[in-house]
């Protein structure tokens, strides 16, 4: 027996090397060695022992075949990534696993009529010991072999057959802790393995706070920040009705290829199941409406073409399986497809479906051109057909397809029949939903979406009928009359007006006319008197002359009641006409771009609408009324600046939908008349105090989102340019209060790259604010709640670094980069360490930024000694624990060093002029700017610090103190530019002790800085900058302590009168 044995160990040690060395040459040949394999697997099998006299056998032959193929496997494990031949061997003994577990299948089939308790095979032992062996891999230190054990696994794992349920648990628990290798290459072996066993996986089995595997492979898809592992975890997971929504999710993955994946192999791919037949989990009838608007608006609003590119592809496959089993109907036709498609889509509250169709039309250039619309589609239009051919009108018209445009669009007169016919359907609605609810109570939903259809048809043929061309006369004026009569109607939707309106400008010779006609409509609904008066009027024949001048036919309405003599039904219809005059004027003036001097046809509706809903208390009447008198104060300039108090007395009293409203009225007046408000000395100041008290002490989310992108447009714009208005909006961004405040973040995270990048000169301003803010923002991240979070001083350094990266500055037209800001952010961080009373970690934290700081090629020499004499300073009075950590700018020193070596024969303040690319500024004002502080940035700074946060004031004086001895004598020479290094000259050496004096403190500075008492506190916690103005600053008014509502009381009618009085009174 022992010669048999070694003759088995020798056969399998000649051949199994031979067939694996063949099977890493090729993959053509993986077939003819499986079988080979597989019957040198079955020889060996036989050969057993008998042990214990015969009751047991040794399986000595599969021993040794199992371990000549182990050792096999170690030599594949050390092959690198990327290796073919590596990649070869792994197949092959998956096609191996696969093939002996498929064999073993067959053979017990033939075999189940015998009684056989013994479920063991061949295969389940040998799988069972390789994958035994591949998990002592799992835990090599080496990542080549960890790699390939999970690579080998991962291609076995999909045919392993039946394993024990203790070699399930353990080949889990080793996936499990693989996932979240440091290694990206064995992470996604891992997942791609880890895919493959979930489906085996009972959730029952799963112990109690165990995650299952399919709960870590959502969170590896989500939160993983390797793409290549992800990406791993979103081409293998099962698609099912639990991970849908993780998968789509990753339509707004960071990675680019992550996103198309999603469009074109998981949506594309997945609509049908393998049939062909049935419809799959992403088919577009089979998902609902918010995860196909959640698809198409990330898919075609993403920044990237090759991803719009694949969501213009998936869209086609839509539209070709939106009907189903339809398609093949030769009744239909594309058209028909486009509005199956349509109809999954809600038309009436998202653009995501016109997005979509403006796509289909671009891309599908096989449906786009047969589409017509002949007379009779437009006799039973549906949501979808209008919509069509709406959309089809507007793309024809940007891409210049007028031959296409012609055949499309109606008659004028036709269509105005057609608008006419189904308003005059949905007033009959209406009066029978009317009676129906007397009887019934509330419409049911099928009515009321009805109802919205009907009138979405409407709005969408007067959208086609602004396009039209209104060259026939007797078209213009039916569809002039007709317009005008629906805006007449008080049942006329809300949403229809602004429509009407649109109509009415095209229309319209110019805006006086416009204007005209609304007011006509406004006086026409707010006139109570008899019917039979309004009867014996002339009729309006449509026939409208626009040439002559507007003339105002009724000045006032006539016959109508105060308030006090009117019913409760009487004063609720009056308040229901009043709200629809507020919103045709709204419309009106939106659409209105002369000044309101022009147009005096304005002046009667202000005093006798707008100016009485402003005083109403019903907050939807007053709402509207602020919106008219803000966009007449956009076209009169007299009237904005008499009005614009009234606009900042709401801001403090009015409920937080008025004043979002009311914000939004008072930036766009800054934006519109800026020279009145920002450019006044001594106003602009004021206004922004008030804007930023508001800031700081709002408790509403949307309205700290509006005031931040307000003055963020505002900074942006040169509008504002207020340092405090800066501090104040990188507090509202780092805040620990606002990071739920999505809006803020996301604004602020795109304004300030924007704003430091754009301008050299803004870069100059964040680097003279980052001490200031540093010294504010650090404790502040130490004091935080448990249950809040905020950034570390490290990152708001960091953040600070990257804005003020002159590498990164855009380059403006006669305006240079400015390359020396980090230098002299450099000298300020210097000088900042030198306070004794700054905490261990903040100095850290500014030692670690001195080492990322772009020093550029050539350098003002003058600026390159203020920043070593600082730093050699800082050295020689460092504690033990500074030392250690100017360790780390070793590099540093040696640079300055090589550029500027200084010796007891060299002289500092007599600078020789050395080879330099442009021309700076004189020496002192080099010196000074780089080394002098900003006054009112440090005043302020320093007024808005509590108890333990006066450190910044001192910190600046310092500074100011540290010029007066080393700047005399630089800046003598005025009028000699500032000379420049380009290369290292000589060694240096070490520097005049007395240089270390002009850093030190001012004593009686010192403690005139304790004597300042600190501000009022807040009650909010966000870490503010200290504001200019003091505790008992007010915002800009006439003397008034507080900001009330228009109309509080009885006795505050005096006060209205006046304020009406001066809007009024402003055109005169």
């Amino acid at each position: 027996m022992p010669g048999r044995i070694s003759s088995v160990e020798e056969t399998l040690s000649a051949s199994i090397p031979k067939i694996f060395d063949q099977a890493q040459n090729s993959t053509a040949n993986h077939q003819k060695n499986i079988v080979a394999l597989h019957k040198l697997h079955l020889d060996a099998a036989s050969f057993t022992e008998s042990i214990h006299n015969g009751r047991s056998i040794k399986l000595t032959g599969e021993r040794v075949f199992e371990e000549k193929f182990k050792d096999m496997l170690c030599r594949a494990a050390a092959v690198k990534k990327g290796t073919s031949q590596g990649d070869r061997i792994v197949k092959f003994v998956g096609a191996y696993t696969k093939y002996i577990n498929e064999k073993a299948s067959e053979i017990k089939k033939e075999d189940v009529d015998e009684d056989d308790d013994d479920d063991e095979t061949t295969a389940s032992r040998f799988v069972e010991k390789v994958l035994a062996f591949l998990l002592i891999g799992f835990e090599a230190k080496d990542k080549i072999a960890r790699y390939r054990s999970v690579h080998f696994l991962a291609e076995m794992v999909a045919h392993l057959g039946e394993i024990s349920e203790q070699l399930y648990t353990l080949l889990r628990t080793a996936l499990f802790e693989r996932v979240h290798d440091k290694e990206t290459f064995v992470r996604v072996q891992a997942v791609i393995a880890l895919s493959k066993l979930c489906g085996s996986e009972d959730p029952s089995d799963v112990e109690e706070g165990e995650p299952t595997a399919l709960e870590v492979l959502l969170e590896i898809l989500s939160c993983d920040p390797a793409a290549d592992v992800r990406r791993a975890a979103l081409l293998n997971i099962p698609l099912s009705k639990v991970t849908l929504d993780a998968v789509l999710a990753r339509t707004r993955d960071t990675d680019t290829i992550m996103r198309k994946l999603v469009y074109s192999v998981i949506l594309t791919q997945h609509c049908f199941v393998s049939d062909s037949s049935v419809m799959g989990l992403v088919h577009p009838r089979v998902l609902t409406i918010a995860q196909r608007e959640f698809i198409i608006r990330n898919g075609l609003g993403d920044r990237e073409p090759a991803v719009r590119q694949a969501a213009a592809l998936l869209l086609g496959k839509w539209v070709d399986v939106a009907r189903g089993d339809v398609k093949n109907e030769e009744s239909k036709s594309f058209k028909d497809d486009v509005l199956a498609l349509l109809g999954l889509f809600d038309l009436t509250e998202s653009t995501v479906a016109e997005d979509a169709l403006l796509s289909i039309l671009d891309k599908r250039r096989d449906m786009s051109d047969p589409l017509e619309f002949k007379d009779a589609y437009w006799d039973n239009l549906t949501p979808e057909r209008a919509f069509l051919a709406r959309v089809f009108v507007e793309h024809c018209i940007a891409v210049k397809e007028a031959e296409k445009l012609d055949a499309s669009l109606p008659v004028v007169t036709a269509l105005a029949y057609h608008i006419q016919a189904a308003y005059n359907a949905y007033q009959e609605d209406l009066e029978v939903a009317e009676q129906e609810r007397v009887i019934r109570g509330e419409p049911t939903e099928e009515e009321e979406e009805a109802r919205i259809d009907k009138e979405f048809v409407i709005g969408e043929m007067l959208k086609v009928a602004v396009n039209l061309d209104y060259a026939d006369e007797i078209g213009r004026r039916k569809m002039f009359q007709l317009v005008r009569d629906m805006i007449s109607q008080e049942a006329l939707p809300e949403s229809l007006v602004s429509r009407c309106l649109d109509v009415l400008r095209m229309l319209s010779p110019n805006e006086r006319d416009l204007i005209r006609v609304v007011v006509e409509v406004v006086h026409e609904l707010r006139d109570v008197s008899d019917e039979e008066e309004a009867l014996k009027e002339p009729a309006d024949d449509g026939e409208t002359n626009f040439g002559e001048t507007p003339v105002l036919t009724r000045v006032a309405p006539k016959g109508s009641k105060p308030s006090e003599d009117m019913s409760p039904e009487e004063q609720a219809r009056m308040d229901a006409i009043d709200l629809r005059c507020l919103s045709l004027c709204i419309g009106m003036l939106e659409r209105v771009n002369g000044t309101f001097e022009e147009n005096s046809t304005l002046e009667g509706i202000l005093g006798e609408l707008i100016i009485p809903a402003v005083k109403r208390k019903e907050l939807a009447l007053r709402e509207k009324g602020l919106i008219c008198l803000g966009l007449c104060c956009l076209i009169a300039r007299r009237m904005a600046l008499n009005s614009f108090q009234l606009f900042l007395g709401q801001i403090q009293t009015a409920p937080e939908v008025l004043k979002i409203r009311v914000l939004q009225i008072v930036f766009d007046i800054l934006m519109v008349h800026e020279n009145d408000f920002l450019g006044k000395e001594g106003g602009s100041d004021r206004i922004v105090e008030f804007l930023l008290i508001v800031l700081n002490n709002e408790e509403s989310d949307k309205v700290q989102a509006l005031l931040c992108i307000g003055l963020a447009k505002l900074v942006l714009a040169g509008m504002i340019c207020d340092d405090q208005v800066l501090k104040s909006l990188v507090a509202a961004y780092l805040a620990p209060d606002t990071i739920d405040n999505q809006e803020v973040r996301q604004c602020l995270a795109y304004f300030f790259p924007v704003f430091c990048y754009s301008s050299a000169v803004n870069q100059r301003r964040m680097q003279r604010l980052f001490i200031g803010l540093f010294e504010t923002l650090a404790p502040a991240t130490r004091d935080v709640d448990e249950n809040q979070e905020m950034v570390s001083s490290a990152q708001i350094a960091a953040m600070f670094v990257d804005w003020t990266d002159p590498q990164k500055a855009i380059e403006v037209q006669d305006q240079p980069t400015d390359e020396t800001i980090h230098i002299d952010l450099a000298c300020d961080i210097a000088r900042a360490l030198f306070d004794d009373k700054m905490i261990k970690e903040d100095k850290k934290v500014l030692y670690q930024v001195l080492g990322r700081l772009y020093l550029p090629d050539n350098v003002d020499d003058n600026k390159i000694r203020t920043l070593k004499l600082l730093l050699h300073n800082l050295n020689f009075s460092s504690t033990e624990e500074d030392y250690r950590q100017l360790e780390y700018l070793r590099d540093l020193f040696e640079f300055l060093d090589d550029i500027i070596p200084l010796d007891d024969g060299e002289e500092i303040d007599v600078p020789r002029t050395r080879a330099r690319k442009r021309r700076s500024e004189s020496i002192a004002t080099d010196i000074t700017d780089s080394i002098a502080p900003d006054e009112s940035v440090a005043s302020a700074a320093s007024s808005s610090r509590t108890k333990g946060k006066g450190r910044g004031k001192q910190t600046k004086r310092r500074r100011v103190s540290g010029s007066d001895g080393s700047d005399d004598d630089l800046s003598d020479d005025h009028v000699t530019p500032a000379p420049t290094r380009t290369l290292p000259k000589r060694a240096a050496s070490v520097k005049k002790p007395q240089v270390v004096q002009v850093i030190e403190d001012n004593d009686e500075e010192e403690e005139e800085e304790e004597a300042t008492p600190p501000p009022t506190s807040r009650h909010r916690r966000r870490p503010k900058p200290a504001s200019k103005a003091k505790d008992d600053t007010q915002p800009p008014s006439a003397g008034n302590s507080t900001f009330d509502s228009i109309i509080d009381s009885e006795e505050d009618e005096v006060e209205e009168d006046e304020v009406a009085n001066d809007i009024l009174g402003s055109d005169e």
